[in-house]
């Protein structure tokens, strides 16, 4: 069950970086209004608040949290951009997934 949390909390923390991300991105290429601003730091703040609440060492957060940030992005490619994945796109997201498992879920004495 642990392993569930750490998944859960890791889409959470993407998410929260990536709508962090996009909302100044639609102010500045996209011409939608200045107050976008807010909510992206409100989410950023929130993306960095996430990753304090795992229990393992920040470095090894990090580390496999890239992971899961490269899965949540291309489905974000998909569902919000319109663009759907490519096969590389895919595999790339299932490496980055499995190196995520291995790095958080490995047996450590």
């Amino acid at each position: 069950m642990p392993e569930l949390k750490t998944l859960g909390l890791f889409l959470l923390t993407a998410l929260a970086e990536i709508v962090g991300c996009y909302l100044p991105y639609l102010w500045l290429r996209e011409g939608k209004p200045i107050w976008l601003l807010l909510p992206a730091a409100l989410s950023l703040m929130l993306f960095a608040w996430l990753l304090t609440l795992h229990p393992t060492a920040s470095g090894r957060v990090y580390a496999a949290y890239g992971g899961v940030y490269i899965f949540v992005a291309i489905l974000w490619l998909w569902t919000v951009d319109g663009i759907r994945p490519s096969v590389w796109d895919l595999m790339g997201s299932a490496v980055a997934l499995l190196g995520m498992a291995i790095i958080m879920f490995a047996p450590r004495s």
